[in-house]
Parts: structure tokens; sequence; C-alpha cells
């Protein structure tokens, strides 16, 4: 019979090594988009995860490291899952048509990244990422990326009208939209009812109207 080789005791115990860091960082993630960051005590993620204390300290330096880790994470999966979402758009079709495909893909991987973005617009609200510098210079990062996104998304939606225009309208709705998409965020937390398609609808009407009047504008 066949010898089959067993994983050496250090692969083991990196596995595991790995493993223990990903449940903690779900944990986080999963807990602090509900309590906050603040809100959040160390004692609270270790009974969730069954997990020593220990095992936090030897994965991260501090619970604010936790929460730049955290926020790290989720900022990979959400643009990741944008740029998968918007992978081969339609060619041609009219600003709005574009804008609605654009806008109904995002709505539906901001429904899938709930618990990350409930905890970006916590930490952005409640300012508590100002107690942990790394974890607020993703934050930063998150949202400038989020405005380049929703300028590209636009743009692109404004090809017809050329690539300087397209642009120009991309940068000065890009705001406006970013505004848009975390209104209807906010709006599905308050479970009314009202899917995300139809927000994301009305921000895609809303943006078409604006960038046919600032072309017609000049």
């Amino acid at each position: 019979m066949e010898k089959i080789e067993q994983p050496a005791p250090e692969a083991r115990t990196n596995r595991r090594g790995r493993r223990s860091r990903q449940e903690i960082l779900d944990a986080a993630a999963r807990v602090m988009a509900v309590r906050g960051y603040a809100g959040t005590p160390m004692s609270v993620l270790v009974k969730e995860t069954g997990l020593p204390k220990s095992a936090f300290y030897h994965h991260f330096e501090s619970k604010a490291g936790l929460l730049a880790a955290v926020m790290e994470q989720g900022a990979q999966g959400f643009f990741g899952a944008m740029r998968a979402a918007h992978r081969n758009p339609p060619e041609g079709g009219t600003p709005s048509e574009r804008l609605h495909w654009y806008l109904r893909r995002t709505g539906n991987v901001l429904e899938d990244g709930e618990d990350f973005l409930r905890l970006l617009l916590v930490l952005v609200m409640s300012r508590e990422a100002a107690e942990a510098p790394e974890a607020l210079r993703t934050v930063v990062a998150v949202r400038d990326e989020g405005r380049a996104y929703m300028a590209h998304m636009i743009s692109s939606s404004f090809q017809s009208a050329g690539e300087e225009t397209a642009a120009r309208i991309g940068e000065a709705l890009a705001p406006f939209g970013m505004a848009g998409y975390d209104g209807a965020f906010v709006a599905l937390q308050s479970d009314n009812g009202r899917p995300m398609s139809a927000w994301m609808d009305e921000l895609a009407d809303s943006l078409a109207a604006l960038g046919a009047a600032l072309i017609a504008a000049g």
C-alpha cells in the first residue's frame, strides 16, 4: 500500500493560524457592523469566536490594528466584487440605459456587502476611526476610491458625448452619485420593503438628467 504523506507539523500550524485569523476578521466585521468599533470590546469577540484573547494579539497588535485589517479586507472584497459585476459592459445604448446597467449591478454588490458598508458608514459618521489611524487611512482611501469608481461609471455612460465631456460629467456628478448611493444603503437598512433596484433606478434617472443638463449648458 502506498504511504500517504502527512503535512508537516509546521504546515498544519500555519493552516490553523490562517484559519483562526480569518475567523477573527469575519467575527469582527460582523459584530462591529452592528455595535460599532467603540461598542465592541475584545471580550465580545472572544465569546463570538471561542478563541482565546491571546489568539487576537498573536495576529493583531491591537484592537485598532484589527479594525484596520477588517477594513482592508472589506475594501478589497467590495471593490473586487464591483469590478467583477461590471465586466463586459454593453456597447452602445443611451447614457440612461448604460447608467441603469451599471447601477443595477452596483446595487447587487451593495446588498452583498452590507456588513462592510454598514461599518464604513458608522466609522464615517461617528469618527470612531480617529482612534485607529490605520483604519482611518483605509476609510479615507475607500471613500476616495468610491468617488473615483462612481466617476468612472458615469463617464463611461456618457462616452457618446465625447471623451472630454464624459470625463467632465463624471467628475462633476460623482459626489452626487455617492450621496445617492449612501442614501440608498441607509434606506435599505430601514427595511421599508422597497428593493435596492428601485433606488438604483431612480439614481440612474437623476444622473442621466443631470448629465444631459450639463451637456446642454456646455
